[in-house]
């Protein structure tokens, strides 16, 4: 039987929301079979905890935030990329302001995080949501087209295609495809982290974002170039920090898709709109389990070796 994931013990981290600005401690704990990916705000009077769904996304501005009982929880994203990397389906994740942590502004340190935690099996049957029938949601025309769509496939793949007209962008890769059966998703996308361009910032920062931003958790270009000294860590890191994001973005339907996922200039709001049509029509979907883990797609057995 392929297996639900929790992690083995607690672990933390105290970090910066990206667009709050705000100090934030967040406590990742392991829970009990189809407990679900479950965020509870502890700083509340009472806490509230928020179960994650594609009906719980309640803003996509600039990030993916959640919401339940009046409390929310921004910028989720890299957190769920992580969690849906290592195939985690049940932890309780305490956090002591609005907005997750943005670290090092890729997944990495959510992904080192959980395997220092440690991964247990759990003697219940994974659930999965396969897609059966293609389905497609789209905007705008021409040089303002956007889609997403879903198409059935024994596995998870994504292919993302970017379109900034950048020169720091388009001297890199502007397409890119991952297969989680084929894959390393540590190696291959977890390290790519979000990007800006300085003439945003004072717009976003107007408007009460951003205010955690700087070239220690992101790639910031002017209008020419990239301004971290470092440079990039992949040759298409911007393209697979779409991919990155989609794959939390997806996570939040509250189980592993099985399914091929492509997109063209997607980003939070689309990744739900596409979760909320698929979910929309039950004949394009289902829910399925294996009784044998040689029967689940390529990718899906291995538990990721601790750090």
């Amino acid at each position: 039987m392929l297996e639900q994931r929790t992690i083995k013990t607690l672990t933390r981290a105290v970090g910066m929301g990206l667009h709050s600005g705000q100090r934030v401690e967040m406590t990742l704990r392991p829970a009990p079979p189809d407990t679900g990916i479950v965020f509870r705000r502890v700083d509340l009077p009472e806490p509230v905890d928020i179960a994650i769904s594609a009906q719980a996304v309640v803003d996509t501005r600039m990030a993916s935030t959640i919401g339940a009982a009046g409390a929310k929880v921004h910028t989720v994203e890299h957190l769920m990329s992580a969690l849906c990397g290592l195939g985690i389906d049940n932890i309780v994740i305490d956090i002591t302001a609005e907005e997750v942590p943005i670290l090092d502004g890729s997944s990495s340190s959510f992904v080192f995080l959980l395997q220092s935690a440690g991964i247990e099996l759990q003697k219940v049957a994974k659930k999965f949501i396969r897609v059966i029938k293609p389905v497609e949601v789209r905007e705008g025309a021409g040089a303002q087209l956007k889609w997403a769509r879903f198409e059935p496939y024994h596995g998870f793949k994504l292919r993302f295609e970017i379109d900034f007209a950048h020169p720091a962008v388009d001297s890199t890769g502007q397409s890119f495809e991952f297969d989680f059966g084929r894959g390393d998703y540590v190696r291959d996308i977890a390290r790519a982290r979000t990007f800006g361009f300085t003439r945003d910032v004072e717009m976003l920062r107007t408007n009460g974002l951003a205010l955690g931003g700087g070239l220690d958790n992101a790639i910031v270009m002017d209008d020419y170039k990239v301004l971290n000294s470092d440079g990039l860590r992949y040759g298409d890191e911007f393209v697979k920090h779409k991919i990155l994001d989609a794959i939390g973005d997806l996570y939040l339907i509250g189980r592993p898709i099985l399914g091929a996922y492509s997109a063209f200039r997607s980003g939070h709001a689309m990744n739900n709109q596409l979760l909320r049509a698929l979910l929309a029509q039950p004949d394009s979907w289902e829910e399925v389990t294996f009784a044998r883990d040689r029967d689940a797609p390529a990718g899906f057995n291995a538990v990721a070796a601790a750090w």
